[in-house]
């Protein structure tokens, strides 16, 4: 440990702080980073789905875009379109492993036990024991604290219901009955494979209808291209606008930035899944739950139909796949006095142009932030904007450090 503190420690190995910290690097800004490598889509991801985002909008960001998911399948003989060709799982794990590996080796692999606020900077207590002070702090801990289970399916036993999060192999479930919570692309995700691994599911949404994609088209008009360009987050203004404006958004009233982020691309599975759904297992559509019973080691849902009347369906295990909601009260390592002076709206921290909450030198990325800059930070594709504006703002500014030539990257990215 050394006796002076760092400029910046960033807290979280995912698309988000690998791609600031390979941006920190660059410009010779002296860090430490934590955490272990794409924790969040290697644990608490299903094997064998793939992402819903096209293969360009699914990349890390490096200063030079010398290392995107398109240049790692070409060197790895890989399958890869820009659109149109589903990216696995286990592919984007693999991509963003080596993306720290060759841009950002000095990742430590451990947690971040305690995060507390001394003075005008920050302690905190890895998971070995060491402690360290710090004058700026990044939180880029991902979905996985975020997992956002309805009321009327919480509190009850893990053994019986859990929320998507929970699952990588799925086989354990093999031979049970299993309701899947929620219309988005985790609820049929995850049915899908629970299916296909031998589970009996029922699909459970209040949606009256499952809204797929649609196929992308890789050669489009020019009438089409006008009508609704192609962005990282779909086609459409709208998702143009929240990709390419996202500090605009953020002058935004905060009652239309809360709207918009809970509205714009709601639940929707990708264009692949449709085949593996439709017709291979029973939806119930259109249906809230009305009240959960356990009997004998059975969940019994109440559902009401939106339609009128009411049926019971009995299950081995409940899975609510029912989407991410940041709430800060959820980060286990935020110190009591910390968390009691972060500002929040709607349970997220309200954020500044910098990405900095109401505690100075503390900042939010990834999911935290959507409320501040919209829909574009929920998505991996968002990873570039902040990576570029954030590094710049702590590199500079009130951030005054002798450059560290050891920060420097030593070789090319790409070999």
């Amino acid at each position: 440990m050394h006796d002076s503190e760092l400029p910046v420690v960033i807290i979280g190995a995912g698309p988000y702080g690998l791609s600031i910290a390979a941006h920190l690097r660059a410009l010779r800004v002296p860090f430490r980073i934590f955490g272990e490598p794409m924790q969040s889509w290697r644990e608490h991801m299903p094997r064998g789905m793939s992402l819903k985002s096209e293969g360009f909008a699914s990349s890390l960001s490096d200063p030079d875009d010398s290392f995107t998911l398109g240049r790692f399948c070409e060197s790895a003989g890989l399958p890869y379109k820009d659109v149109g060709e589903p990216v696995p799982l286990e592919r984007f794990v693999s991509y963003g492993t080596e993306f720290q590996r060759r841009l950002v080796p000095q990742l430590e692999r451990q947690r971040i036990e305690r995060l507390d606020r001394r003075g005008s900077g920050y302690t905190l207590m890895t998971s070995t024991g060491e402690e360290l002070s710090a004058r700026c702090v990044v939180i880029a801990t991902g979905i996985s604290h975020f997992g956002y289970v309805p009321p009327e399916l919480d509190g009850h036993p893990p053994e019986l219901v859990t929320h998507s999060a929970a699952h990588t192999n799925l086989e354990r479930f093999r031979g049970k009955t299993v309701a899947v919570i929620g219309a988005g692309s985790s609820a049929v995700d995850i049915a899908a494979l629970l299916s296909e691994a031998g589970a009996t599911v029922h699909l459970v949404a209040r949606r009256s209808a499952i809204d797929f994609h649609e196929p992308p088209v890789e050669h489009r008009s020019l009438r089409a291209r006008l009508l609704a360009p192609r962005s990282g987050l779909g086609t459409g203004w709208r998702s143009r606008l929240c990709t390419d404006a996202p500090l605009l958004f953020h002058l935004m009233p905060e009652s239309f930035r809360l709207r918009v982020v809970k509205r714009h691309l709601g639940p929707a599975p990708g264009w692949f899944m449709k085949g593996r759904v439709v017709g291979r297992f029973p939806m119930h559509l259109g249906t809230s739950i009305g009240g959960v019973e356990v009997r004998n080691g059975t969940v019994c849902l109440t559902l009401h139909r939106k339609s009128g009347g009411s049926t019971t369906l009995e299950a081995d295990h409940v899975i609510a796949a029912t989407g991410y909601k940041p709430a800060i009260k959820r980060l286990p390592f935020l110190a009591d006095e910390l968390r009691d002076r972060i500002l929040t709206t709607d349970e997220a921290p309200i954020l500044n142009r910098k990405f900095e909450c109401s505690v100075p030198g503390l900042y939010w990325v990834g999911l935290a932030s959507a409320n501040s800059f919209g829909p574009l930070t929920r998505f991996a594709y968002g990873a570039g904007f902040t990576a570029r504006r954030l590094t710049r703002i702590l590199a500079g500014g009130a951030l005054r450090f002798e450059a560290d030539p050891a920060a420097a990257p030593q070789s090319s990215a790409v070999g």
